[in-house]
């Protein structure tokens, strides 16, 4: 099993909105490098923390299960959709999507700024410079760390 951070702004999706949907598809993604741990790296069952980025207190609000394979995000094909791509094509599609599930939120947020203070987390790479990736691989060591901080 594998693990991962996913980070989505919560007035787009939020943990919240994902436990109504139970499961859902984490659409939208544009970046090549992301594409290729949904295709080549992430398998259903693995664990994400649900990350909330862009918002007045950032950090993990929660943890979702990968609940699939990799397969094309039907919003690179619609001209109405926030991440049409026009470049791409049904049959040779750019964009990957998982679907998530669910699992639970936590009893209370790990902040930023907390997982900043932590030496345990030094080498995490959500706190890396220059980090930009909205999903990002989590060591089983970060993951049980940042677990026991709830």
């Amino acid at each position: 099993m594998a693990y991962w951070l996913m980070k989505s702004e919560p007035d787009c999706f939020s943990i919240d909105d994902l436990k109504a949907k139970k499961t859902a598809p984490w659409d939208g993604v544009r970046n090549y490098q992301v594409r290729n741990m949904f295709r080549d790296d992430m398998k259903p069952g693995d664990l994400a923390f649900f990350y909330h980025s862009s918002c007045e207190v950032p950090g993990i609000y929660g943890v979702m299960k990968i609940a699939s394979v990799a397969y094309p995000d039907p919003t690179q094909f619609d001209p109405k959709a926030d991440h049409y791509d026009p470049k791409s094509k049904k049959e040779e599609p750019r964009w990957l999507l998982v679907d998530v599930s669910f699992q639970r939120k936590l009893k209370h947020p790990i902040t930023l700024a907390q997982m900043r203070d932590d030496r345990k987390l030094a080498h995490f790479r959500l706190l890396a410079p220059g980090n930009r990736l909205s999903v990002i691989p989590v060591g089983k060591e970060h993951w049980e760390h940042i677990l026991s901080l709830e």
